[in-house]
């Protein structure tokens, strides 16, 4: 049947095309994009690259207490892979059993996926800073036969639901642990489970080749911002295309040996493709951060080609960079004031720069761009901004001073990546034009619509879910945007956020929240007002800021103790009169509470990508929110 024969109205419709001009590239460039487009299944191309790249190193990590990084080959992660196959063969796993994969970022979890999917069985990530609970709605969900976890401390969360399990049968240890194994959960230590299946037969090569584009390669849990978190079954074929879609237009930097440093959790569907399956498929070295708190001095030592991560580290730069310039010299504010103001020119009307200002900003390239390079490594060819969205101003602000950010858009259920800014063609408010295969449409009420390879196959065990998301072969996003001129998406809202006030008006709650925390006083911001006269919202101050202000008021600033203090509330009252000046009457923010704790992903309030679970917030604040509304 044809899918637009039962389609809604739509107001636009786009198609992406190649980026890369195969004119333009290296013998060895379109061989490299002809040969990814002939791949079937994830554990086809990595024991292809794997066979092209032998004994080079393929992951590094540095070991608990180590100073030093330590590779492992792409021979070695092979043979482990296998072995770990092997081994799940031999304990029964049969093709679509499920096994919960719980660790931190580092090179057991990236072999543990492979070897899952080379059993012919589906990895069911979990976030390290999952709860019980969150744990055994994924295990009783999804009916995972087994866990392959870090450590003690993790599986002293994810043990009680697996040993609650009626399927669960075995947890592989990675690191080796002290507990030893109870009736209902037996432990197994993950050298001795690699050098066991080393012994085995051969028995994953059947299952590789049975595999196809269509089988499940893994079960990918959703963040859980609107409710219970759904299973989505991502394909080989669905992830394999955001691959493509990457190298397609990455190759416009000139790829050559990149290195990929990894921190965002490959629990995510966007590190998961774009961290390790996209740097698979391009030959890149991969090196897993230890912390986000290591991660500055990190990027200075492993000196990264191209990093993936989400809005809130480039949240951070900024705020670090415009702070730090405040106790800079006078000729030091001016020279990055005028960086800025060309670099931002440029952007905005590429090509509009005059002679002087030309020179001008190639002097201050080499002045100011390259210490601000130099400082993230100096060879970054690529930041990709995902997994939320990017302040446009904080965006135009970094690309001005020299930082590559491309920003992209999608979700678990589009593999995850559906747009991306090309390299050259930045446009701060936009996120790109959909990738080569990638077809957008809005609908009539402007939601945006996907359809092509990068589809998933549906939301695990909920086939009402499924239906009430996946139409005709077209993915209902929930996300509100428009397609520009040049075919780039650019996103308004989410469409269930949006505020509908009791006079008609429509309010993007993101737009309000971005402004109120720009300033680098309000860390965090929730806008409320659905069905109601006016908005109001629930704020946090920064830590930096609220350090200031005990200091100048003479009291331990501990946000617990002085959220509700009349002093503080009235230098926050400071910040949303600012922004209250700069909007329309119907987005003004009339009143506001200061929360007494942050929003954190260990008070449930955030997910673990470090998005606002604004359901919750309402659900713990809800009395206190409700009764600003009380008057105008």
């Amino acid at each position: 049947m044809d899918a637009s024969s039962s389609f809604p109205a739509f107001q636009q419709e786009v198609i992406g095309q190649p980026s890369a001009d195969l004119k333009s590239l290296s013998d060895q460039q379109q061989e490299d994009l002809f040969n990814a487009r002939q791949f079937n299944t994830l554990p086809e191309l990595f024991l292809k690259q794997a066979a092209r790249f032998g004994g080079k190193p393929l992951f590094w990590q540095k070991p608990k207490k180590a100073d030093e990084w330590h590779g492992t080959s792409w021979e070695k992660a092979e043979r482990d892979a296998r072995s770990l196959a092997r081994w799940l063969i031999s304990k029964g796993v049969q093709k679509g059993d499920r096994i919960i994969l719980v660790a931190e970022n580092r090179t057991e979890w990236a072999v543990a996926d492979l070897g899952i999917m080379m059993a012919g069985a589906y990895t069911v990530p979990a976030y390290t800073t999952h709860t019980e609970d969150d744990h055994r709605h994924l295990m009783q969900d999804s009916g995972a036969i087994g866990i392959i976890c870090a450590n003690d401390r993790l599986l002293e969360r994810a043990s009680p639901a697996a040993s609650d399990s009626q399927n669960c049968a075995w947890a592989v240890m990675i690191d080796s642990s002290a507990a030893e194994s109870t009736d209902t959960l037996p432990l197994f230590d993950w050298s001795t489970v690699l050098a066991e299946g080393l012994s085995l037969p051969p028995g994953e090569d059947a299952r590789i080749a049975e595999l196809g584009k269509e089988d499940i390669a893994c079960i990918i849990y959703t963040s859980g911002t609107g409710g219970t978190p759904k299973g989505v079954m991502l394909s080989h074929r669905a992830i394999l295309h955001n691959c493509i879609g990457a190298h397609d237009i990455l190759l416009d930097l000139g790829l050559d040996q990149e290195v990929f440093l990894s921190f965002l959790p490959l629990s995510h569907a966007y590190e998961h493709s774009a961290g390790l399956y996209y740097p698979i498929l391009c030959g890149a070295e991969i090196y897993y951060a230890e912390s986000v708190e290591k991660l500055l001095p990190a990027m200075a030592e492993v000196r990264p080609t191209i990093m993936t991560a989400v809005p809130r580290l480039y949240e951070t730069i900024y705020k670090r960079i415009s702070q730090g310039a405040k106790s800079a010299s006078g000729l030091q504010q001016a020279l990055l004031a005028r960086t800025v103001s060309l670099g931002t020119k440029q952007l905005r009307h590429p090509g509009s720069l005059n002679p002087l200002e030309k020179l001008q900003n190639l002097v201050l390239d080499k002045l100011v761009r390259k210490k601000v390079r130099a400082r993230f490594g100096g060879r970054l060819k690529a930041l990709v901004s995902g997994g939320a969205a990017l302040n446009p101003e904080i965006g135009e602000y970094l690309l001005a001073l020299g930082l590559p950010i491309l920003q992209g858009y999608g979700q678990t259920e589009t593999g995850p990546v559906v747009s991306v800014n090309r390299p050259g063609i930045e446009v701060p408010e936009c996120v790109g034009a959909p990738l080569d295969n990638t077809s957008v449409r809005i609908a009539e009420d402007g939601e945006i619509l996907i359809s092509g390879d990068l589809v998933m196959s549906g939301y695990w065990n909920n086939p009402e879910a499924t239906a009430g998301t996946l139409k005709d072969g077209w993915v209902y996003t929930g996300d509100v945007g428009v397609i520009t001129e040049r075919g780039h998406i650019r996103i308004t809202d989410r469409k269930k956020d949006i505020i509908v006030l009791s006079g008609g008006e429509n309010v993007a709650p993101a737009r309000i929240e971005g402004l109120l925390t720009k300033s680098g006083t309000i860390q965090q911001a929730v806008v409320f007002g659905d069905r109601q006269k006016h908005l109001v919202a629930i704020l946090v101050p920064s830590e930096d800021f609220l350090d200031r202000w005990g200091e100048a008021n003479d009291l331990a600033a501990l946000l617990s103790e002085v959220h509700d203090n009349p002093s503080l509330t009235l230098s926050l009252a400071k910040v949303v009169d600012s922004v209250n000046s700069r909007v329309q009457p119907h987005e003004k923010v009339r009143r506001f509470i200061i929360a007494p704790e942050s929003f954190t992903i260990e008070n449930s309030l955030m997910t673990p990508t470090l998005k606002v679970r604004r359901h919750k917030i309402f659900e713990r604040y809800g009395d206190q929110i409700n009764a600003l509304f009380g008057s105008a």
